[in-house]
This record gives C-alpha cells, structure tokens and sequence, in this order.
C-alpha cells in the first residue's frame, strides 16, 4: 500500500478578519473520498458577525473531516485533510468517546473568498480577502459534544448516532433550518413539497399551522430591511412546556456581538440626541415623480433613498461631523469620505451594513446601492466586509409604525439619524390647517466629536431638504 502520509495537507480555520477566535461550522459540501481544487467552497461557517463560505487553497482528495456540522472551532485548528488526487481514504478509526452532537445549521450563506495557506506557520491563519482586522473579545461558547483538541470526525458522528434520529438528514437551505429552529420545528417531521424533497419554508409554517402541531411562538416570516438600533428583534422562541413560567434564549452570534457593541458605545461615547418634526409632503411628491423618471426604472425608490442623500448634503455642507474619535492617540480623525450605514433587521439580528463612498454617488447610484444592501440583508448574504468602515447611520425605525426614538450610536461612528413614521397630520401650511405628511427626526450624535450647535446644523439641513427637496439640487 502506497504510503501517502507525506502528501498529506492540512487546512486549518482561518482569520475570518473580525478579531474573532472560533467560528462554527454551519455545513460542509464535500465528504470524505471527494476531489476537490483549488478555490472550491467546502465548508460554511458562522462567526458573530456572519456566514462565511470557505474555499479550500489546494487541490487532491479529501481524506477527513475532523468537525461535524455545528461544532465551534477554534481559529488555527485543522478542520479538513486532503491527500494527493487518487489517494485512497483511510477508514475511520472507532471512536473512544461519544459522537459530537449533529446540529443543522442555522445561517444564511454568504459569499465571500477566503485565502488561507495549509502550510502556514501555527498561530493565525491568513485573513478573509477585503476583510479588515478589528479587535474584539467576542468568543463564543463551545458546543457540547465539539472536543477542544479536535473533535470526532463527520462520518464517526454519523456512523454511531446518525442524523436528527434517522438514517438520513432532512434536505432543506440554510434559511430553512433556521426558521425551523426558531419556530420549534422537527424538519424530520416535516413533509417536503420542494423539489428533490426539500423542504421549503412554506413547508415549515404549514407544519406549524397544523391543528395536531403544538402552540408555536413564530416569528413573522419576513422582516423589514431597516430596524431600530436601540430595539432589534428578539430572537424567537420554540414554544415553552405546557406550564412553564419562563423561557431562556441563549445569547450567542449575532445577537451577542450587537449587545457587546451597544453597551460599549452607550458606556463610552457621551450620547445627545436631538429631534425634529418636519413636513416632508413633497419630498413624498418627488418619490412618486422619481418613480416614473425612465433614470430609475428598474431601482427601487422610497423615502429612505431621499433621506439618505438629504443626510449626505448634510454632511458635505458640515464636514466636521463626519469623523472619528481616536481614544488611544487622543485625535479626532475627520472623515473625507462617507459609509453610510443602514441598520437592517435581518433573520440573524441586527446588522449594520454600509454603502460605501456614498458621497460620490448620484441619485440612481445610491438608489441602486439601497438595493442591494437591502436585498441583501434580506437574504442573509451581508459580508463581514460590508459591516466594517462606517462613518454615519441611519435607522428606519418609521416600517415599525414607530413615531422617534433615541438610538444609540453604532461603534467608532460621530451620528446615527433616527427616522420615524410619515404620517397624514394637521398641520399649519400656508397660514391654514391642512392634512399634511409629517415625520419625526432625531440625530444622535458623540458629544466629544459634534457639540450642539454643529448637531443642530445637521439636523437641520436634513429638514430643510426634505421639507423642500429641490434644495437637493442647489445645496448638492
């Protein structure tokens, strides 16, 4: 038998490029025997921030898969071995302790490249391609079952426990299993409609509507692109034993790192926040005339879009509130550049992900990059990448029906634009009292970078604009 032990190339977790320590592996797509080249994805894996696809950097044979699908990993540790094309595969070992538990996976997919060398040296693995490195001390609980030192193999797991308590695992998306999760759904109890017997979402909420099914929490089915910062969704909750008082959700992902994030911004940056109401009846003119403008056919155009570039006049005309504040050189790094962020609540939480240099977009340009974000947000695709860099936000928090709100500043950024429903209102026009659309703006701002005077320009601007957009053209 040809030893082929020397050929043998190992690929480790890498940096995934948030500052993190683990990641937990959502789904793998090869299996032990399978070739594979270079560039091919052969894992999804989840940090606190996102999916992540990665490619493996090497071509030959997979000989193991040393993580079942949901256990956490280290960074650095090895999760598969390839062996030269054609290798034959070792069978695997009896394992000495009990399998790692088998958990679907829980994520949307993401698409973004990972490049990661097998024989780097031990320590931290290369950095995901256009990911930024920033500090964190988000680190994630293991998994019962996922061994420290490197856990037992997919196929022991398998061999010994099987999946979900059957010979085979349901077939469903990502995105599925999640809402089956969250909604208290056995998908081996599932009837699939899809084709190739996957289970479809429809599928899952018809499981739940049925009138043997227990009670279920559920969670709507879709969420709006953009949510309150200071209020994301809760996580949903299967639903509780039959007299149970409480119920506890495990903090984790997400959800964890947007906690973490908040408390520390609330904590260390000196919050002021400041309101407007304004009449935005024609800027809800120009939405509809937009609609029909043969520049945007084909983009999506609402008030947010008007109200995004309203925010980036704000900030061309008042510089100073675009920037930073550097606490360990003690500077103000001003921005000559705007992300804009838009907060998005999304099937995994809050996410804050941004355009970026919106500041040199046209309208049809920012139009076509709300877009996107929002699609996908919605999709559950947003990257680590889009998430890092922002400089401003705004939060819609009006889908909510929600008139104002306070909210709270996302990390290393100078302002956040709370924006509240448009509303038909009384209000005085022209010396008369008319029915009008109105909305409530507040700005939130750091008070060691934007004193009150600077803040209140920007709001201002903001209002002024959208109570009479053609400033839009002169101002801009």
């Amino acid at each position: 038998m040809t030893d082929t032990t020397s050929a043998v190339r190992e690929f480790k977790m890498p940096d995934v490029g948030e500052g993190l320590t683990e990641a937990e592996i959502l789904k793998w797509f090869v299996a032990p025997g399978d070739t594979v080249t270079d560039g091919q994805v052969v894992c999804e894996v989840e940090t606190a921030k996102a999916a992540v696809e990665l490619p493996i950097p090497f071509d030959g044979t997979v000989r193991e898969l040393r993580f079942p699908e949901g256990s956490t990993v280290d960074v650095g540790q090895v999760i598969i071995t390839v062996g030269a094309a054609g290798d034959a595969v070792p069978e695997a070992a009896p394992a000495e302790a009990a399998p790692a538990e088998v958990v679907p996976a829980e994520a949307a997919p993401a698409a973004e490249a990972v490049s990661a060398d097998a024989a780097a040296p031990t320590g931290r693995q290369p950095v995901l391609v256009g990911y930024g490195v920033a500090e964190s001390s988000t680190k994630r609980r293991p998994r019962r079952g996922a061994s420290a030192g490197g856990g037992a193999s997919v196929q022991e797991a398998s061999a010994e426990a099987g999946v979900n308590g059957h010979g085979a695992r349901p077939l469903a998306k990502p995105p599925v299993r999640k809402l089956a999760k969250d909604l208290g759904v056995d998908l081996a109890a599932v009837t699939p409609t899809g084709p190739d017997g996957i289970i479809t979402r429809e599928d899952v909420h018809a499981a739940v509507a049925a009138p043997e099914a227990a009670p279920q929490w559920a969670a709507p089915q879709e969420q709006p692109a953009a949510a309150a910062q200071t209020a994301p969704a809760a996580p949903a909750a299967s639903a509780p034993a039959a007299g149970a008082r409480e119920t506890r959700i495990p903090v984790k992902g997400v959800r964890k790192a947007t906690a973490q994030a908040m408390v520390g911004s609330a904590f260390t940056a000196p919050h002021v926040t400041e309101f407007v109401t304004v009449d935005v009846t024609r800027t809800m003119k120009l939405v509809d005339e937009l609609k029909q403008d043969r520049a945007f056919e084909g983009l999506r155009v609402n008030p947010l879009l008007l109200i995004s570039k309203a925010l980036l006049v704000a900030i061309r005309r008042n510089p100073e509130v675009n920037a930073a504040w550097d606490e360990a050189n003690q500077e103000i790094v001003q921005k000559h550049y705007v992300n804009l962020g838009i907060a998005a609540a999304t099937p995994r939480g809050l996410l804050v992900p941004n355009i970026k240099d919106a500041h040199d977009k046209t309208l049809p340009e920012l139009a076509a990059a709300l877009g996107d974000l929002v699609s996908t947000a919605r999709e559950g695709k947003t990257s680590p990448a889009a998430m890092q860099g922002g400089t401003v936000t705004i939060t819609n928090i009006g889908v909510f029906g929600i008139d104002t709100g306070t909210p709270i500043l996302n990390p290393g950024e100078s302002a956040i634009l709370a924006v509240g429903a448009i509303k038909l209102q009384p209000w005085v026009h022209k010396g008369k009292v008319k029915p009008r659309q109105v909305t409530t703006l507040g700005l939130s701002f750091d008070h060691r970078l934007v004193d009150g005077e600077l803040g209140s320009k920007v709001l201002g601007d903001v209002a002024a604009i959208l109570e009479q957009p053609k400033r839009l053209m002169t101002w801009s």
